[in-house]
């Protein structure tokens, strides 16, 4: 409350329908079927209801707000506060001084105060236990792929080169073995190599994909970055002179293509 009103604005206006308004902000239907309920002496109805989810209420057993997010800017505030970081706190180190000291202190509060991270005890407690700090789902698959013969061989300084050679990531890997996959299973065919992790498991020890029996995983391809200047300076096969003309090319800077292609259309 704020001088004696919501800050919130309830109560809202009873409305047959959601609807959008002409800024763009939802307006949830509240339904003036004459329900009431007595709250702290204080009569109620649907006008005073929060908006929320029904099967959030009931799973969490908590108080959720839940609205529609019409803007970007709204989604930017929240991935602000999850990429923010760790709790942290100014600390002051200062002298165990009982007061019977008379010497006079010079303080240089710029340098007394440190910039530490803070962790509180239930923090510390549940980090020592090892307990899970957060959850991600679904499984991210990464699909490696390579040219013929190219692919990758790890190996140790100290391995023999007989060794290395009898590694089985010499002749099979991942991308080849989606190659066999699709030889072998028919509906395999219908997947692209993204989408194939959702049918199917590559079991690393054996060298082969196996259809999913269980599970839901998506595929991500890697990125392959250029290897020298005029893959970067290449667009649609044509090679510009610098990289800004590939910039303008690939539409990164504006410039007045767009408008002359707009006139073009309709001279015709």
């Amino acid at each position: 409350m704020k001088d004696g009103k919501c800050s919130k604005y309830f109560p809202k206006q009873f409305q047959p329908e959601t609807i959008v308004d002409q800024d763009g902000f939802p307006v949830y239907r509240r339904r003036d079927n004459g329900h009431t309920v007595l709250k702290n002496g204080i009569q109620v109805d649907n006008r005073n209801v929060v908006p929320y989810n029904a099967k959030l209420l009931t799973k969490y057993q908590a108080h959720i707000n839940m609205e529609w997010c019409n803007q970007s800017t709204s989604i930017k505030y929240l991935f602000k506060y999850i990429n923010k970081g760790y709790d942290r706190v100014t600390a002051a180190i200062v002298p165990n001084d009982d007061g019977t000291s008379n010497q006079p202190q010079n303080i240089d509060e710029i340098k007394q105060y440190i910039d530490c991270r803070y962790v509180s005890p239930s923090e510390a407690s549940w980090r020592i236990f090892s307990f899970p700090i957060h959850g991600r789902k679904p499984a991210v698959e990464r699909l490696y792929f390579h040219c013929e013969g190219q692919n990758s061989v790890y190996y140790t300084d100290f391995d023999r080169i007989n060794t290395v050679l009898e590694k089985p990531s010499v002749t099979e890997s991942m991308f080849t073995s989606w190659f066999e996959a699709n030889c072998k299973y028919p509906g395999a065919q219908n997947l692209t190599y993204s989408k194939f992790v959702s049918k199917f498991v590559y079991v690393k020890k054996k060298r082969e994909w196996k259809p999913r029996q269980k599970g839901y995983t998506i595929g991500r391809l890697i990125w392959v970055p250029p290897t020298i200047d005029n893959d970067i300076k290449t667009v649609n096969n044509v090679k510009y002179d610098t990289f800004r003309d590939a910039c303008f090319a690939m539409g990164f800077i504006g410039d007045d293509r767009e408008f002359i292609a707009a006139i073009k259309e309709a001279n015709h």
